[in-house]
């Protein structure tokens, strides 16, 4: 069990680290105007918006959910000891939190995209 902590201790950290970076490159798009031209129009403006909102909300969910996993895991593994069940409880209930704090934040970075964009009162 020592051998698998000092693994994920280095382990987590850098795959939260380097996950977001590749993926990143993925969903950013190259810029169709040359230095110096007339810029980004709202639309491609709007898409940025979006992706970067698309891309936030996997990772959180999926970190969130990786500590309801956790937490679950703690608590059936607590074998009548209070504190490791309380700390899975707390571990399901802190990525609940999380996952319904992702949901907004995305809800309220899809509505800017639409509002700079113009098409959300249309």
């Amino acid at each position: 069990m020592d051998t698998f902590r000092k693994i994920a201790k280095v382990a987590i950290p850098v795959t939260l680290v380097v996950v977001p970076l590749l993926t990143l490159a993925v969903v950013l798009p190259q810029p169709t105007v040359p230095v110096g031209g007339t810029g980004t129009n709202l639309a491609e403006l709007e898409q940025i918006i979006r992706q970067v909102a698309r891309f936030l909300i996997i990772v959180s969910i999926v970190i969130a959910v990786v500590f309801i996993i956790l937490g679950a895991i703690f608590w059936m593994s607590s074998a009548g000891d209070d504190k490791r069940a309380e700390k899975g409880k707390a571990w399901i209930k802190n990525g609940l939190y999380g996952a319904v704090i992702v949901f907004a934040i995305g809800v309220i970075l899809q509505t800017i995209a639409g509002v700079v964009a113009r098409t959300f009162f249309s």
